[in-house]
């Protein structure tokens, strides 16, 4: 008897889809993971690589099966960015490894940031970056070290499990769950039960390739549900009970494409079955045959929200949800940086590093500043930011000094808040172009340049055009790549995105036929741009606004 699915389903066979019986590997990748579960690299790991060394490695672990448990390799220093594409992995790989650690709802108590700050500045030269989707990534780690990493982080509650790889990755959420003031529901329970069901579970360690959740009672919606492959998002039915609205199928890379609403309900108790069940469909029905085509958003764009919300509801729920409201729209920054009230009349503090880098030393300096301040609590942002809770109000005033005095800025200015930066080519073999160096370069000048300027902007630069630095929503978006200077010669530089944004108007930003910038002209390019949009802009018109009605000329 045919499913549902299967009876409406207008795609060929040839997607590689298991639901539709189709098991035969269609690429490289697919018949790595059919031939060994990426989880038990991990015993090997431990048993065979640990202790005879980076040339004791079989490649197909190397380059894929590692990834399940957090470690790429990283890119071979002095390798421009033009031999990017050019090279097999192998004369781009080093000897040393990016290691992934997860922080689920980016949550750390001071043991676990202190054990991460040990691990970075033993085994990881003292590098540290906070990455946009809420965990933190090393750089230097040598396969010899990782069992004992492993050993410290787990002891602590953390994981490297499927920080990487065809799983479901890291499960973003509020960093304020519990304690703001504006929190339509917390989260909290919600992203622990999901974790435990899902993540390392054989069932689903298999998909067809990466998978992000974001869940959130936020009021900020600052874990950008638009753009995940499946998010949950507070709102209140019409009954007065708090739950989910449910959105799947965002994503951006190089295909971008926003979440949709399912318009259901999912009550607190209901949102790990429905998670399962989204993860599940995606695992049965995803593309397997062209990687470029193997992420959720494509699937739920040829099906439609309708026939996803059957497929659901009937395969795997085994019931219907109710319909629900759309969530309460947010104008506001999404970042929670500053000082705020908490719920119970202490104050969280919210923080800037330069474009998410840190180091193992401001690591322990981050833990030391907020148990002296009275908190066990820090959160990683999905901005790449960090937030220190439960600061009592007679503390306030000398943690945000101490933190400033760190250039860990609480107040910082626009540029600070709003910019953000991917690895680049100092660690990523994917990279053409150098990113957090860059970036950092970019806000000093534009701080120096444009004082007085206070309107929210972002400023997102990417090393390639995946987007991890997700450059089709940033007011500014720099997509990495070599570009011609005025000598004609081949230099570092970007091609720009103008306007886009989350939130009350969610859209990709516009593209200027030729719009590009070298590196070192990147600067002046955004000074100029930004110096229009202030002499043009009218009362309480944002920067993605204006775009839209801007002449070219005034965007070049």
């Amino acid at each position: 008897m045919s499913t549902p699915a299967s009876r409406h389903h207008k795609r060929p066979r040839g997607e590689g889809q298991w639901a539709l019986g189709y098991r035969e590997p269609l690429n490289k990748n697919e018949e790595n993971k059919k031939n060994d579960d990426g989880l038990n690299v991990r015993q090997r790991i431990i048993d065979i690589y640990a202790k005879r060394g980076f040339d004791s490695i079989d490649p197909a672990d190397l380059r894929g099966r590692m990834r399940w448990y957090g470690l790429y390799t990283q890119r071979k220093p002095g390798i421009d960015g033009g031999k990017t594409a050019v090279l097999d992995p192998e004369e781009l790989d080093d000897r040393y490894f990016m290691l992934r650690v997860r922080i689920d709802g980016g949550q750390l108590d001071l043991r676990q940031l202190r054990t991460i700050a040990d691990i970075s500045n033993e085994y990881a030269r003292g590098t540290a970056d906070i990455t946009d989707r809420q965990n933190i990534q090393l750089h230097w780690v040598e396969i010899e070290s990782v069992p004992d990493i492993w050993q410290r982080l787990e002891a602590v509650g953390l994981s490297t499990t499927e920080a990487c790889g065809d799983t479901p990755r890291v499960i973003m959420g509020c960093p304020l769950a519990g304690i703001d003031t504006e929190e339509v529901i917390d989260a909290t329970d919600q992203v622990q039960e999901i974790y435990d069901r899902v993540v390392g579970n054989p069932a689903y360690s298999n998909l067809p390739r990466k998978f992000k959740t974001a869940l959130s009672g936020c009021a900020a919606h600052c874990t950008v549900h638009e753009i995940n492959d499946v998010a949950f998002v507070g709102v209140v039915n019409e009954q007065g009970e708090a739950g989910f609205d449910l959105w799947v199928g965002g994503g951006l890379s190089t295909n971008p494409m926003l979440a949709k609403r399912l318009g259901v309900f999912v009550s607190p108790e209901r949102a790990a079955d429905v998670h399962e069940g989204v993860v599940g469909i995606f695992r049965d029905y995803g593309y397997r045959r062209l990687r470029h085509r193997a992420r959720l958003k494509f699937l739920v764009g040829d099906w439609g929200v309708e026939k996803f919300r059957e497929v659901l509801e009937t395969e795997y729920l085994k019931e219907p949800l109710p319909d629900g409201p759309a969530p309460e729209q947010s104008a506001g920054p999404r970042d929670h940086v500053g000082v705020h009230r908490q719920k119970d009349g202490n104050f969280y503090v919210g923080f800037a590093p330069r474009v998410g880098r840190v180091d193992g030393d401001t690591l322990h300096a981050i833990a030391d500043l907020a148990e002296r301040h009275g908190s066990d609590r820090v959160r990683t942002t999905v901005e790449q930011k960090m937030v220190i809770l439960d600061v009592a109000p007679d503390q306030v005033d000398s943690l945000v000094a101490e933190l400033e005095a760190r250039d860990l800025r609480v107040k910082p200015s626009v540029f600070r808040r709003q910019t953000m930066a991917c690895t680049g080519i100092e660690y990523c073999k994917l990279a053409i172009v150098e990113t957090k160096a860059a970036a950092s370069d970019l806000i000093d000048e534009l701080e120096r340049r444009l004082p007085t300027f206070d309107q929210p902007l972002s400023i997102n630069l990417n090393g390639c055009p995946n987007s991890c630095a997700r450059v089709q929503v940033a007011d500014i978006g720099l997509k990495g790549q070599l570009v011609v200077d005025e000598n004609g010669d081949q230099v570092e530089g970007f091609q720009i995105h103008l306007g886009g944004s989350l939130g009350l108007s969610s859209g990709f930003g516009r593209k200027v036929r030729g719009l590009k910038t070298t590196a070192k002209a990147l600067p002046d390019y955004v000074e100029r741009v930004v110096g229009h949009y202030d002499a043009q802009k009218k009362e309480g018109e944002s920067f993605a606004d204006w775009v839209q009605r801007a002449d070219e000329a005034d965007l070049k």
